[in-house]
C-alpha cells in the first residue's frame, strides 16, 4: 500500500478512534414512559410498518392480563410509581431488597408476556407486539426501562464471558442494576430461568470509556470490577451501564446481523446462504449502527466482514482495522477480530 493510501487510512482510523464523549448523568436513561423510550418504540414501529396499538397501551394490557401485580396496583404505571415511593421511603438492606424484588418481578413479567425467544426477530419492539417475541437486547431494554421508571439505577451491559467462563464476541446482553445503597449490583438475565446471573465478563463503561471487565462477586451481588487487560480495579461507583447511543447502535447491529440473506445467511440464521441483496441490507443497518456509535467495536468489525463478502476489500480493510483498534482500546481482542486483523494487515 502506498504512502498516500496509508495516510488516508490513518485518518479514517483516527476518526473511528475519537474518544467517546464524557457521559452526562442521563445518557443511559430510557425509563418506560420517557421520550427516549418512546423514540425507540416509534423507530421499530416505523421500520416494521406497525401503526397500532401504541406500545405503552399494549404493555399495560399485557400487565393486566399477566396477573402479576406490582405493589398490588391495577395498572403498570401505578405499580411502578408505588414501588418507587416504597423504595424511596425505605433504608439500608430493606431498600436494597425492595430493589432486588423489583428486578425479580420485572424478570418474571417480561418472560411471561413475551414467551417466544427469537434470535431472528426478537430484538424488535414491533415483533414483541405482533408475535410475543423477545431476544436478549429487547428483554434487557424492557427490564431496565421498567426499573428506571421505578427510580432505580439500571441499564444494559454486554456479556463476553458467561457464568461458566465461556467466551463470546459480545454475544449477549443483560441488565445491570445498582442497588440503592451503592454497595452492590446485580445482573438480571431474562434468558435464564433464574433472574440473577454471575456472568464473568462484561462490557461496561468506566467513566466515559467502554471497558471489557470482570465482575467481582459476593454471592450473586457484584461489589466491583477488574479490567480485563490490566487487572486494575474499577470501583463499583465508577462502573456504569452502556449509554443509550450504544444500545441504539446494537439494535441496528442486530438488524444487520439478522437481515434475511445477509450476514447470517438466508432467514437470518446459519441455515442458508447469503446473497448480494441480503448482504447489502446487512451493510446498510451496520452502517447505521456505526453512525449511532462509532465506538461499537462489534458493529465496526462485522461491517468489515460484510464488506469483505461483498468484495469491497478497501472498505473491509478499513473497518476491520478500526474494529480491532476499538477492541484493543477497550481491553480485549476476541479470536474472530484477531483473525480478521491478520487479513487486513496482509492485504
Amino acid at each position: 500500500m502506498n504512502r498516500s493510501k496509508w495516510l488516508s487510512l490513518a485518518a479514517l482510523l483516527g476518526m473511528s478512534q475519537a474518544a467517546a464523549p464524557t457521559p452526562s448523568p442521563n445518557d443511559a436513561a430510557y425509563a418506560y414512559v420517557s421520550p427516549a423510550f418512546k423514540a425507540l418504540t416509534k423507530d421499530s414501529y416505523t421500520l416494521r410498518n406497525l401503526t397500532s396499538p401504541d406500545f405503552s397501551s399494549w404493555l399495560e394490557g399485557k400487565y393486566a392480563a399477566a396477573k402479576l401485580p406490582l405493589s398490588g396496583s391495577k395498572t403498570l404505571l401505578a405499580g411502578l410509581a408505588a414501588r418507587k415511593a416504597a423504595i424511596a421511603a425505605a433504608s439500608g438492606e430493606t431498600r436494597d431488597q425492595l430493589a432486588q424484588d423489583t428486578a425479580q418481578w420485572a424478570h418474571t413479567f417480561i418472560k411471561k408476556i413475551l414467551p417466544n425467544f427469537s434470535l431472528e426477530r426478537g430484538y424488535e419492539f414491533a415483533y414483541a407486539v405482533q408475535a410475543g417475541q423477545r431476544q436478549c437486547l429487547l428483554q434487557t431494554l424492557l427490564i431496565a426501562a421498567l426499573l428506571q421508571q421505578a427510580g432505580l439505577d439500571a441499564g444494559g451491559v454486554m456479556v463476553w464471558q458467561n457464568d461458566q467462563g465461556q467466551e463470546s464476541n459480545l454475544g449477549h446482553v443483560v441488565a445491570l442494576l445498582r442497588l440503592p445503597s451503592g454497595k452492590a449490583a446485580l445482573l438480571d438475565d431474562a434468558s435464564d430461568p433464574r433472574p440473577f446471573m454471575t456472568h464473568r465478563g462484561l462490557l461496561i463503561r468506566d467513566g466515559g470509556a467502554y471497558r471489557f471487565a470482570h465482575p467481582v462477586y459476593s454471592g450473586q451481588r457484584i461489589t466491583g470490577f477488574t479490567r480485563a487487560d490490566t487487572q486494575a480495579a474499577i470501583a463499583l461507583s465508577n462502573a456504569q451501564p452502556l449509554d443509550l447511543a450504544y444500545l441504539k447502535s446494537q439494535i441496528n447491529y442486530y438488524r444487520g446481523e439478522r437481515a434475511p440473506g445477509g450476514f447470517m445467511g438466508a432467514g437470518g440464521n446459519y441455515s442458508g446462504k447469503s446473497d448480494a441483496a441480503g448482504l447489502a441490507r446487512s451493510a446498510r443497518f451496520l452502517q447505521s449502527a456505526v453512525k449511532d456509535n462509532n465506538q461499537n467495536a462489534l458493529a465496526t468489525y462485522v461491517l468489515g466482514l460484510v464488506e469483505r463478502k461483498l468484495g469491497q476489500n478497501a472498505q473491509a480493510r478499513t473497518h476491520l482495522l478500526a474494529g480491532a483498534k476499538l477492541y484493543q482500546a477497550q481491553g480485549h481482542l476476541p479470536a474472530g477480530p484477531a483473525d480478521a486483523l491478520k487479513w487486513a494487515q496482509a492485504n
